[in-house]
């Protein structure tokens, strides 16, 4: 962008394509949103239309953000060896084309002065279909490896955007040369959240501790199942608001109805949040979150002390890994954004708690002989570190 001024880039016409999951979506929005701010200054707005599958997220924020939006058919290629995600996969074989004859048409009638894609299977038939007319397309990677869709269509781009310079030795070898680090886009307004806000939207005692659980935009039931572990454990502690997904939400909300009195009311549960995210962030004194790409940007730029869910079935985590048997999976990792070297508890299934000095202090979890106990003498009023942990 900074090659371009705004009246170079006056009328233009853009196609969006890319969504599924947040890590997606929220970067074609934030690339949006730029763009349309840079032109402003012209007194011009560029010409938009998202493409993607009609029950994704990203029509709904499509529609949020006044975007226009079509949508295609589109196949996914599970990697899984289950036989409902074979016939699955059978079934979106016969998808595939569909979408594609769909991308060329609306590619040939909005003929684009180019396309912008932010992965996910949604993007593979307007890529294509893009290399078809001959319209220059873009290609934006978020994670370190590239997805399989981004692997398929970086042999067609004409620029590959990667978020991180060790990327390009995941780039197809016919692709490096196109290209270029370009870091991952982060929306303006994630840091531009208001604490207090935050608080009074859901009701939250600001003299308790807050901790935001979120699996990322379209939920997770890894992070869902172990949150309703130990939920009456930790609320006697503090307070938690809780992004869940849709496909969870009633789960989740039968879980919050069976809440003792005392401690239901410092549990929220959603199945998605909106405009109240950045305020909720600049909230919270600690952040659970599924480590995707997009959330890990956006939590380091904040700042924010966190706990990172890694997905146990990551394609890009496995397409990254060295020949040969993989390695054991990790255990979930304790972090503290602004800190690199504050990576991992090291212990398994372990308690971390951050230090002021070098990195987190881990406590291995004590036998459980006798019913659980809760420290005596401490409350989170006086002090954020339970007894022992205190740096």
């Amino acid at each position: 962008m900074s090659l371009y001024s705004a009246s170079h880039l006056r009328g233009l016409r853009m196609i969006v394509t890319g969504g599924g999951t947040g890590g997606h979506t929220y970067p074609a929005l934030t690339a949006i949103t730029a763009l349309r701010a840079r032109l402003a200054a012209s007194g011009t707005e560029p010409e938009l239309l998202w493409v993607g599958v009609r029950d994704g997220l990203e029509a709904r924020i499509a529609t949020r953000a006044g975007v226009p939006f079509r949508a295609i058919v589109a196949g996914k290629l599970r990697r899984s060896t289950s036989p409902r995600d074979l016939l699955r996969n059978v079934a979106d074989a016969f998808r595939i084309p569909f979408g594609v004859l769909q991308a060329v048409a609306i590619v040939a009638r909005t003929k684009p002065a180019v396309v912008l894609s932010t992965g996910g299977y949604v993007s593979v038939p307007i890529g294509l279909a893009a290399r078809l007319f001959g319209v220059p397309y873009l290609l934006h990677e978020q994670t370190l490896s590239l997805g399989l869709a981004n692997r398929i269509l970086s042999r067609v781009a004409t620029r590959v955007l990667l978020s991180h310079e060790s990327s390009t030795a995941h780039v197809p070898a016919r692709a490096r040369g196109r290209s270029v680090v370009t870091g991952n886009p982060i929306r303006a307004e994630i840091l531009a959240g208001d604490r207090a806000k935050g608080l009074a939207a859901f009701g939250l005692d600001p003299a308790v501790p807050f901790v935001l659980v979120t699996g990322g935009a379209t939920g997770a039931r890894q992070v869902n199942r172990m949150l309703t572990a130990v939920l009456p454990d930790v609320l006697p502690y503090c307070q938690v608001v809780h992004q869940c997904g849709s496909l969870d939400i009633a789960e989740m909300r039968q879980v919050a109805a069976g809440l003792p009195p005392a401690l239901a009311h410092r549990y929220r549960v959603l199945d998605f949040i909106h405009d109240e995210m950045p305020d909720l962030l600049a909230a919270a004194d600690i952040v659970v979150a599924r480590s995707g790409a997009g959330t890990v940007a956006e939590l380091t730029a904040l700042g924010k002390t966190c706990v990172l869910v890694p997905y146990p079935y990551s394609a890009g985590a496995s397409s990254a890994s060295p020949p040969g048997p993989s390695p054991p999976r990790a255990p979930p990792s304790c972090s503290t954004a602004t800190r690199p070297h504050r990576t991992s508890c090291g212990t398994p299934s372990g308690r971390c708690w951050p230090t002021r000095h070098g990195g987190p202090r881990c406590h291995a979890p004590r036998p459980r002989t006798g019913a659980p106990t809760r420290p005596t003498g401490w409350s989170p009023r006086s002090s954020p570190w339970p007894p022992g942990a205190r740096p």
